[in-house]
């Protein structure tokens, strides 16, 4: 018996083969550059309308009140007289004036609203108040862990 060695059969096209991993590497750069772009504009957007005033998110989740704004840094008021100076790319967004929203939501009419009674307390019975015996019940048990016997 002889074995004969044949020549594999070549699937041509190796160089475009290469190529388009390439073209896909070099795209997802290309979109990933162009979506941190925007960002930034966005960012830079949100820092240039900042006034005293307006109502803000930090990044870290720190809501406050622009007091005062200069090149780097933005006081804000977090609570009653408490300022707290942060760097101007630590403010995330600014929060939209609920005052401007509720009037747009409140509706006004020439109808003035009667009072409202005062309703009678529902006695819920069993609500883990006394029971028959005096005693509180417990709240229920979780089911035994894998330590205990």
């Amino acid at each position: 018996m002889q074995l004969l060695a044949v020549p594999m059969a070549s699937s041509g096209g190796g160089g475009i083969t290469l190529l388009i991993p390439l073209i896909l590497i070099v795209g997802m750069i290309w979109f990933m550059s162009r979506t941190q772009r925007k960002q930034r504009e966005r960012q830079a957007q949100t820092v240039a309308a900042l006034a005293p005033g307006t109502k803000v998110i930090t990044t870290s989740g720190l809501v406050g009140i622009v007091e005062e704004t200069d090149d780097e840094y933005v006081t804000l008021e977090i609570s009653d007289g408490v300022l707290v100076q942060v760097v101007k790319a630590a403010i995330g967004r600014i929060i939209p004036d609920e005052d401007a929203t509720a009037d747009e939501a409140v509706e006004t009419t020439d109808e003035v609203a009667e009072p409202v009674e005062a309703l009678d307390p529902v006695d819920v019975p069993d609500a883990g108040r006394d029971k028959a015996d005096g005693k509180v019940q417990d709240g229920p048990k979780l089911p035994p862990t894998h330590s205990e016997n």
